[in-house]
């Protein structure tokens, strides 16, 4: 597996449209998600000039795997979308905290259960270990999602310590919340012990 991790202008070329397209197969086509998604591709007002992705790749080259960072210093899924699952509180806005969103590790060519159709162990662990990586080398102390109770119990089972921002909340007909991941070295130290 090949992993690669910067912002869409320093990512070889295709690589940012192959993450589009595998997020939509994932996202919209496979999870039934209500995002908008066009031409094949999956892209919101997120992914921008400052968006940090982490993408990983199969041997042939195919996307398995998927990541994006923001920062909380400007518009995000959060606090743009959902932040009633901060339980009343503000969203982050601070330069230690990114948030952490579409999220996925799986081989769509041979992963058809759609129950688990997010998420590969092999995968997980490696996407993870190059995100928490890349978030300590910017000095992020923390990271803040908003992901369906499955990711939560994931991370859990993989030994995160992970705590919710506020009670799970129906959306689109799933429980889905926001958590807190620190990040340090009892973080980077789990994923390179799996």
């Amino acid at each position: 597996m090949e992993i690669l991790i910067g912002r869409s202008n320093r990512l070889a070329n295709g690589v940012v449209r192959a993450l589009a397209r595998y997020r939509h197969r994932i996202f919209i086509d496979r999870l039934g998600w209500n995002l908008t998604g066009q031409h094949g591709l999956e892209l919101d007002q997120f992914d921008n000039e400052e968006t940090i992705y982490a993408v990983v790749r199969n041997s042939q080259g195919e996307v398995v795997g998927s990541a994006r960072l923001l920062t909380t210093e400007r518009p995000y899924l959060l606090s743009e979308i959902f932040p009633q699952l901060m339980g009343g509180i503000a969203p982050p806005c601070d330069p230690h905290v990114w948030e952490l969103s579409r999220f996925a590790a799986t081989d769509i060519s041979i992963t058809r259960d759609k129950a688990n159709s997010q998420f590969r162990a092999s995968v997980v662990v490696e996407l993870l270990d190059a995100v928490f990586a890349e978030a300590a080398r910017h000095g992020v102390q923390r990271i803040i999602t908003v992901s369906p109770m499955g990711v939560e119990r994931l991370l859990r089972r993989y030994g995160f310590e992970v705590q919710r921002a506020g009670p799970a909340h129906i959306i689109d007909g799933r429980p889905v919340l926001a958590f807190w991941i620190e990040v340090g070295q009892s973080t980077l130290r789990i994923c390179t012990d799996q």
